[in-house]
C-alpha cells in the first residue's frame, strides 16, 4: 500500500488542532488585550484558510494531486473538472465554511469591523498561499464569499447572482468569478456611500478583489487568446 503524501500527513495533523483553535478560542479569549486577542485569531485564520480541501479529498479519493491538473489549483472549479460533480460540491461547501468561520471568529472574539476584515482577507491568504501546500493553492472565490457572506449579505447575493449570470451566458467559470468579485466589491462600495454599512468593509471588498483578479491573471490570458476550458470540459494532466 502507497504511503500518503507528506501534505496529506501534515494536514491530517492539523485539522483537528485547528479545529479545537475553533472550539476554544472564542471560549477563552474574551476579555483579553484586543493585541492579544489578535495574536490568537489572525493566526488561526491563516492556518484556517491554508487547510486545502480540494487536494485533500482528490488525494483520498482518486489518488491524485489536483494541482497537476487543469489550471494546477486547488480550489472547487478544478475539483470539477479532475473529480466530479460530487466531490466539487464537498469542496464547495467546506471553503464558503472556512471563510464564514475566520469572521465569525474574529466577530465573537474581537467584535470588530476591522477585526472582521482582517480575518476575511488572512483567511483568503490561507487559502490562496496555504503553508501545507508551499503556498500555492486555490484561487479565493468561494472563501472570499463565506467571508463576505458574514459582512455584507448583500453584495454577497448581488456577486453570486452576478457570478451565475456570466458563467451560464459565457460557460467561463474564471469570467464569472472575476466579475462577480468585481460587481461584488462596487456593491460594498455603494453600500456603504449610503450608509448602510461600515466603511471599513470597503477594505474587505477592494483587497479581496485585487487578489481574486490577480489569481485569475492566467485565466484572463487563456481567455483572450480563446483557450480558456469552459464550463463542462474536464481536466487534463499538466505535462
Amino acid at each position: 500500500m502507497n504511503r500518503p503524501p507528506k501534505s496529506i500527513i501534515i494536514q491530517a495533523i492539523a485539522i483537528p488542532l485547528i479545529v479545537a483553535g475553533v472550539i476554544v478560542v472564542p471560549l477563552t479569549m474574551d476579555g483579553q488585550s484586543e493585541p492579544a486577542q489578535y495574536s490568537v485569531v489572525m493566526p488561526l485564520a491563516y492556518l484556517l484558510g491554508s487547510i486545502s480541501w480540494g487536494y485533500m479529498l482528490l488525494q483520498l479519493k482518486m489518488g491524485v494531486d489536483v494541482r497537476e491538473y487543469g489550471s494546477g489549483r486547488t480550489g472547487m472549479s478544478n475539483v470539477l473538472r479532475t473529480g466530479g460533480v460530487k466531490s466539487a460540491a464537498v469542496v464547495l461547501t467546506l471553503d464558503i465554511a472556512k471563510g464564514v468561520v475566520a469572521v465569525f471568529i474574529a466577530r465573537s472574539v474581537i467584535d470588530t469591523t476591522a477585526a472582521e476584515v482582517s480575518a476575511g482577507l488572512i483567511v483568503l491568504v490561507g487559502h490562496n498561499w496555504p503553508v501545507f501546500l508551499q503556498f500555492k493553492g486555490g484561487r479565493g472565490i468561494l472563501t472570499a464569499l463565506g467571508g463576505l457572506a458574514l459582512m455584507v449579505p448583500v453584495a454577497a447575493l448581488i456577486a453570486t447572482a452576478t457570478f451565475l449570470t456570466v458563467t451560464a451566458l459565457s460557460r467561463y467559470i474564471s469570467l464569472g468569478s472575476v466579475i462577480g468579485v468585481i460587481i461584488g466589491a462596487v456593491t460594498i462600495l455603494a453600500l456603504a456611500l449610503a450608509d448602510v454599512n461600515s466603511d471599513t468593509y470597503m477594505i474587505y471588498g477592494f483587497i479581496a478583489c485585487a487578489m481574486i483578479v490577480w489569481q485569475h491573471r492566467d485565466n484572463l490570458q487563456r481567455i483572450r487568446d480563446g483557450n480558456e476550458r469552459r464550463l463542462g470540459q474536464s481536466a487534463t494532466k499538466v505535462e
